[in-house]
């Protein structure tokens, strides 16, 4: 039985005064950076802002989560 993942939000930066960065790592050893948005309730999704990727900058972003092995940020 899969146990359920708490929900995860984070304020918008201008509620909180400070940009809430998140590193992801995905697969193929990847590592991108973004801007904290918010998740849905079942933590299937991220939805990301000035998304940092080796090819580029895209201004949103919605992550799987099925595609993320991990992710850090400060607190």
């Amino acid at each position: 039985k899969r146990t359920p993942l708490p929900h995860v939000s984070v304020l918008p930066s201008t509620e909180t005064g400070t940009d809430s960065r998140v590193q992801f790592h995905v697969y193929e050893r990847v590592k991108v950076e973004a801007k904290f948005g918010a998740s849905d309730i079942d933590v299937l999704n991220f939805q990301v802002s000035e998304l940092h990727t080796p090819i580029g900058v895209q201004k949103e972003a919605l992550l799987r989560c099925q595609g993320v092995i991990s992710y850090s940020f400060d607190l």
